[in-house]
């Protein structure tokens, strides 16, 4: 999951030439990109050119009915599986568009989005949520949900990677030259989403041809969006000891981030101030989607009388679509919900329900954004929406939950002001506010938060943003550009502190990587060493805190469940080849924070390491002190094992210093067991190094044997991993009918 830097990238004399920034959103998904051949034909120098290039909107085709496909500046987030009734037809300007075949054709997009409304059984929406949802599986085929029986279900990382996929075939068709997965890429995600979901974000990646990807959260994207249109004139807009509040609210989270503006350093003559990010909220599925409950709920009441189930998704999308209407701008005094008929009343029997403008303004503003004190408590017993399947946040008032943040976060990191300027003073209270995300389109909506900081503080400045639909990915691809060193970058520490469990009664944790850390930093655990017996199963449990920013790694604490929250365990059993099962060894923990803002944990002995991985798929919250999934507990083997078996895999397909028919000889000596008591977990690392050298399988008719041989061992059933059928059908893709040479053994193998 390692993303190449391009700032590290010193000997590489042709970076791609495209920086893609994508905005992987609930409700929409965003692609802009920068073209660096122009930035370097403007300039004619790329160190001389931070404010000469240019961020683009890709236009994303799409099919927007059946037979019309059109090029739009967002991809809805939708997927949809077509009526055996409904038929694509063909684009003769978009080949790739045009349907494979499939006895059940689907599709992304605008199309799939309006479908939804007739037919919301066979779409899928929200899957963005889903992927962040931890009371179920994430990786099981669970969408959509309450779909109609002949939909076939997909995973929330699968349906989030066929959006991808969708603006990857785009991209590609109109760049053959300059194919997305050679290029810079950075996706967004919400600046709260936990491990699990950031993992799953970067395996969607992968499934969609994306193996080298750079992470951004979504109010970070915002601010370097906002820093893009004001690049001539931000500095004279921010002033050293301001605090920045970033509220971001799109269709399925709310995203509160803070920024605190402090001196520049003494070297950087270039500005004036920097930028430190010293905040994010808590993980709040709070959005646009709850909007679309209430304005449903409203709707239903006016009907007066119980929906079928068929008929209250049909509701809950139309809803969706009333709720935008009232949203933008002009906008009608009043609009009219229709519901077609069901069974024998089908023609004729339909349903309709008046929604006026302002009715719906006092549901969604004095419902979701009430006046209130910012001493008042979030309800955390109050029922939240669950007709989606969903966990949304108990409390739907969001200028409760900013109060709360703003109690616990205002003062956060005013204790280590700028050295160089101990007379400057950081701010308490939100001097300015950044708004993003679709919800806050609305002007009405927008004026209540003003109102609330106003009431709490004083009046802040409100930085002007464009179209808030499209901020996020612009931001992404302009800070693609800054990791090449172009433009001010964003100071962003971790704002969460990480916990690893050490006791029981009472229960007590050990800090493992602190709130402060940066990207590249890694942290060793001295002071708490541990003995474990090799291949037996042993649980990590794992905590995590947005509010206990002090504690420094080593440190022990009691574990405090009002300001920690459980993660999901690790289980496995640690292997050594030079140690026989049940013998004793003592480790230290090892952590860091990758460049792309995930969260490495590490067992280390003897100078030798084993990376431990976070169990996504036992996250239920009934399920969080005990898992028992035989693939992730059957052990884990040494960095240095894998890279020895990595080594020997390169030798034979890359380097060709080794004969095929001695690599299993070779990694079972390596590994110090037979092939047969390989754990998954090596099995799967061996898969995605097969994968990486899947081309060379060509080299001869005992290389392509060996590497299929191989490559179905390594995908051995009966042991279940996370994500294995997605392995299964990458694999699938690769050999079926492309196998190059007609040996009697290589057709056997692929069999």
């Amino acid at each position: 999951m390692n993303s190449r830097d391009p700032s590290t990238d010193i000997d590489d004399p042709l970076p791609p030439r495209y920086c893609i920034g994508i905005d992987l959103g609930t409700t929409n998904c965003v692609l802009a990109y920068v073209d660096t051949e122009v930035v370097e034909e403007d300039s004619g120098n790329m160190e001389d050119a931070t404010t000469e290039f240019a961020v683009e909107t890709f236009m994303v085709p799409q099919w927007v009915d059946l037979g019309v496909a059109e090029s739009r500046s967002t991809l809805p987030s939708f997927h949809y599986t077509l009526h055996p009734s409904e038929k694509l037809s063909h684009s003769d300007s978009h080949d790739w568009l045009n349907p494979t075949g499939d006895t059940l054709a689907s599709c992304v997009g605008e199309y799939a989005r309006i479908a939804g409304l007739l037919h919301p059984g066979r779409q899928i929406a929200s899957a963005k949520s889903w992927l962040s949802h931890e009371g179920v599986d994430r990786t099981a085929d669970l969408l959509p949900w309450h779909g109609d029986h002949d939909v076939p279900r997909r995973s929330p990382a699968d349906a989030s990677a066929s959006y991808l996929k969708h603006l990857v075939d785009a991209w590609d068709a109109e760049h053959p030259d300059h194919p997305m997965s050679q290029q810079d890429i950075v996706i967004t995600l919400p600046a709260s989403f936990d491990e699990v979901a950031r993992e799953l974000t970067i395996r969607a990646a992968k499934m969609a041809g994306l193996p080298r990807i750079q992470l951004i959260e979504e109010p970070q994207a915002a601010f370097y969006a906002w820093l893009d249109r004001h690049r001539s004139k931000w500095q004279d807009l921010v002033q050293v000891g301001q605090l920045i509040l970033v509220c971001d609210i799109g269709g399925g989270t709310t995203d509160l981030t803070l920024i605190r503006v402090r001196p520049a350093d003494k070297d950087d003559q270039s500005n004036v101030v920097q930028f430190h990010r010293v905040a994010v909220g808590k993980h709040l599925i709070l959005g646009g989607d709850n909007l679309d409950l209430a304005v449903a709920k409203a709707a239903e009441a006016k009907i007066g009388r119980t929906l079928s189930p068929r008929q209250w998704q049909q509701l809950l999308a139309a809803a969706r679509q009333t709720k935008e209407t009232f949203l933008s701008e002009p906008r009608p005094e009043r609009t009219t919900i229709h519901l077609p008929g069901e069974g024998s009343s089908l023609i004729g029997g339909g349903l309709s329900v008046e929604m006026t403008a302002e009715e719906v303004d006092t549901l969604l503003l004095d419902g979701f954004f009430p006046d209130v004190e910012m001493t008042s408590e979030v309800d955390s017993q109050q029922s939240g929406f669950q007709e989606v399947g969903l966990p949304y946040a108990a409390d739907p008032a969001v200028t409760k939950h900013l109060a709360e943040f703003l109690r616990e976060h205002r003062r956060t990191g005013l204790d280590d002001q700028s050295a160089s300027d101990p007379d400057s003073m950081d701010s308490d209270q939100v001097n300015l506010v950044l708004f993003n995300g679709g919800v806050l389109t609305a002007p009405a909506i927008r004026k209540r938060v003003v109102g609330s900081l106003t009431r709490w503080f004083s009046e802040p400045a409100v930085l002007e943003s464009a179209r808030l639909d499209l901020a996020v990915a612009q931001g992404a691809a302009h800070y693609a550009m800054v990791r090449r060193g172009h433009g001010v970058r964003i100071a962003a520490n971790l704002a969460r502190t990480y916990f690893m469990q050490i006791e029981q009664n009472p229960p007590r944790a050990v800090c493992v990587i602190p709130a402060d850390a940066q990207a590249g930093q890694s942290y060793r655990i001295d002071q708490v060493p541990m003995d474990l017996r090799v291949g037996v199963p042993v649980s990590f449990p794992l905590w995590v805190s947005s509010t206990r920013l002090a504690d420094r790694p080593g440190e022990v604490v009691d574990i405090d469940p009002n300001t920690m929250t459980a993660l999901p365990p690790i289980q496995t059993a640690l292997k050594d080849r030079k140690r026989r099962d049940q013998s004793t060894m003592q480790i230290v923990i090892e952590s860091e924070l990758s460049e792309i803002g995930t969260v490495g944990l590490f067992c280390v002995s003897d100078q030798k390491r084993w990376r431990l991985e976070f169990d996504i798929r036992g996250t239920l919250e009934t399920d969080r002190e005990s898992h028992d999934y035989a693939g992730e507990s059957a052990g884990i083997v040494d960095e240095e094992t894998l890279d020895e078996c990595r080594q020997l895999i390169s030798r034979v397909f890359v380097e060709g210093t080794l004969k095929p028919s001695l690599l299993i000889k070779r990694l079972q000596t390596t590994v110090g067991s037979s092939r047969d008591q390989w754990p998954p977990a090596l099995l799967r690392q061996l898969w995605e190094s097969l994968m990486e050298v899947q081309d060379q399988r060509r080299r001869s008719p005992a290389h392509e044997s060996r590497w299929l041989n191989l490559a179905g061992f390594a995908l051995r059933p009966g042991y279940g991993v996370a994500v294995d059928d997605w392995r299964t059908s990458q694999t699938w893709r690769m050999i079926y009918g492309k196998i190059t040479h007609p040996d009697h053994q290589v057709r056997a193998e692929s069999y």
